[in-house]
């Protein structure tokens, strides 16, 4: 039985090492993309290496999230997270002094694995320490200063890019990191490791990490075609269709296919498909578009983009409360329309556009519709499978969620015609950008159709969300498993 309080030294202690931990991930997620523009410039990339800084992370991290939680449930939570934060941290310090595009990327994809496995263990260890009268506010907390640190993210991240340089989004983790590591090692106590059994599913992280990488590349490479693109996607399909059969032939797969026999499940995660493969897009084009073809410096677009995550920093918590009242159904389907609303309202952000009048209103709609949607669907996937899979149910989610995101920032420049040289073309960008908003937009009408035609309210016995109050806008909040089961 955890003992620690939340009023004692200790517990503020581990209170702090895991909001750093998990927020040198989150804050890394949301600050490259104010950066990209620089980066372009200063290593002489093409938007394709562009593409690839945001996504070589994405694959690893998507491909390798269920897997790191495992490897804290086997060999202790404590052990893997500090592996995790000590691994990202490298792996920062290497983004920092790459001296071209194929060695940031190449790091950037060092960066996910790391990031995989402290993402899982920072909450893990909340859950795994805090006696249960405090662990709901220790969580609370957890939580709302991660959205915090998403919030002031793109902030510091263009503070950083336009004063010292890019390099220094990267490095500014690895002083963290060694803050972070002591005060683990010190104050935490470890977890897991006593009861875990069975074989960790390597095959089945490789392959779905390999499936996503190839149909990635394949992606992006498409407008220059040529049997390599060729090769890449069909391989990408046949690593995708054995990761398949794998985890159906496996007796301790990674995503166990079962999971999927919930209606309720597979529909609210093709939801989170439609969802965060538009916000994926938008967030990796709005930040380019605010600097190639509006002008703004990177510390102009990062605070730009800051009301949309303030607003779910704010409002999230009350979102939550409102879907218990209603049910899913209402916000799931507003609130994908909503931000399908906001990005059409993006459309007026070009040459001269006004941030009062242009920027900021696209903004606040799209803030609004994700007020609405995170929570709900946070809680309608736990709700929709057993409370001893509500933690798998929500990794899942979170990977899914996270796939759709770098999928989009492949795609969505080969959809609406952009040329590897343009974003340094703004009339070119522009125009492109125009039509990459449609094509957001539509993602969410779409999820907003499944939505309204296929979820249903949980059952008033399933888990309910810990994480009340979130501010990021890349993936929904990951939840742990009970730490009854976690514990047993």
């Amino acid at each position: 039985m955890p003992d620690v309080r939340m009023a004692s030294p200790q517990g503020k202690w581990i209170l702090f090492t895991t909001v750093l931990g998990s927020s040198m991930a989150l804050l890394d997620s949301t600050v490259v993309n104010v950066a990209l523009p620089r980066i372009g410039r200063d290593l002489d990339a093409n938007l394709s290496a562009l593409q690839w800084t945001v996504n070589a992370y994405m694959v690893t991290l998507a491909g390798l999230i269920l897997l790191g939680g495992a490897l804290g449930d086997r060999f202790g939570r404590r052990k893997v997270f500090v592996v995790g934060v000590v691994w990202f941290a490298v792996a920062s310090l290497l983004c920092g002094i790459a001296p071209n595009a194929g060695a940031l990327i190449a790091a950037r994809a060092l960066q996910g694995v790391g990031g995989a496995l402290l993402t899982p263990g920072s909450l893990a260890l909340i859950q795994a320490s805090f006696h249960p009268d405090d662990r709901g506010r220790a969580v609370g907390l957890w939580s709302g200063f991660g959205g915090v640190g998403a919030a002031i993210g793109p902030f510091v991240g263009g503070w950083l890019v336009d004063g010292p340089g890019w390099r220094w989004v990267f490095l500014l983790n690895v002083p963290l990191a060694l803050v972070c590591v002591p005060v683990a090692l010190r104050h935490v106590p470890e977890s897991g490791g006593e009861g875990a059994r069975g074989r960790f599913d390597v095959l089945g992280a490789v392959l779905g990490a390999v499936a996503l990488a190839l149909l990635t590349y394949a992606l992006i490479e498409a407008g220059e075609g040529g049997w390599v693109v060729a090769l890449s996607a069909v391989a990408g399909v046949a690593a995708a269709v054995a990761f398949v059969v794998v985890e159906r032939r496996r007796p301790e797969p990674m995503m166990p296919p079962d999971i999927f026999s919930s209606r309720q499940f597979t529909v609210i995660n093709i939801v989170t498909l439609c969802v965060y493969a538009a916000l994926g897009g938008f967030f990796f084009l709005a930040a380019l578009q605010l600097q190639v073809v509006v002008g703004y410096s990177a510390l102009g677009a990062g605070t730009a983009l800051l009301p949309t995550t303030v607003m779910m920093l704010l409002l999230s918590a009350r979102s939550g409360e409102l879907a218990d009242r209603i049910g899913p159904r209402p916000p799931l389907t507003v609130g994908p329309l909503l931000c399908a609303v906001g990005m059409l309202l993006m459309l007026r952000v070009g040459p001269g556009a006004s941030y009062w009048a242009d920027v900021l209103p696209a903004l606040v709609v799209l803030g609004l519709g994700l007020v609405m949607l995170v929570a709900p669907l946070t809680a309608t996937v736990l709700g929709s499978v057993s409370v001893v899979r509500a933690g798998l149910a929500s990794g899942i989610n979170n990977a899914a969620a996270r796939a759709a995101g770098l999928v989009a920032v492949a795609a969505l420049p080969l959809l609406a015609g952009m040329g590897e040289e343009a974003y340094r073309e703004p009339a070119a960008f522009d125009a492109a950008f125009g039509k990459a908003m449609g094509w957001c937009a539509g993602a969410l009408v779409v999820g907003a159709v499944i939505a309204f035609a296929f979820v249903r309210r949980p059952p008033p016995d399933c888990k309910r969300p810990e994480c009340r109050t979130f501010g990021g806008v890349t993936s929904p909040p990951l939840e742990g498993e009970p730490v009854r089961k976690r514990l047993s």
